[in-house]
Parts: C-alpha cells; structure tokens; sequence
C-alpha cells in the first residue's frame, strides 16, 4: 500500500463531507483524509491508486489537488 500527499483546495469540514463519497466508494482508496489545519490543505491517500485517479475523484467533486 503507498501512501502519497496532495495539495490541495478542500477547505472546511463540508468541503470534506462533499468529497468523502467520492474517495470512499473508490476502487483502490483504503484510506483518505484531509489536513484542515494545514496551509496547503494536505490531503493523503493510502492504497493502489495513481496520482490521477486521485485528480479525477477530486475534480468530480469540485475540487481539484496537485501532487505534493
């Protein structure tokens, strides 16, 4: 399982209750979560997906992140 870091522009607990569908029904996501209290928004992902799935779950809840 890899673990990777995003920037991101999820900024508050309802952004992350938008997205939580999206990276919960995901094929490959055995974990996620958002560090709020961060500047640059940290989202993680631990599991078997690419960057750009990571991208595309993001951008079909509105919002975008960027490898860190």
């Amino acid at each position: 399982m890899e673990t990777k870091e995003y920037t991101s522009n999820i900024n508050c607990n309802a952004c992350v209750n938008k997205v939580a569908p999206h990276f919960n029904d995901a094929e490959g996501v055995e974990f996620w979560a958002v560090d709020l209290e961060h500047p640059d928004r940290i989202l993680t992902v631990e599991g078997s997906v690419s960057a750009e799935q990571v991208q595309a779950l993001a951008q079909a809840a509105g919002y975008t992140v960027a490898p860190r």
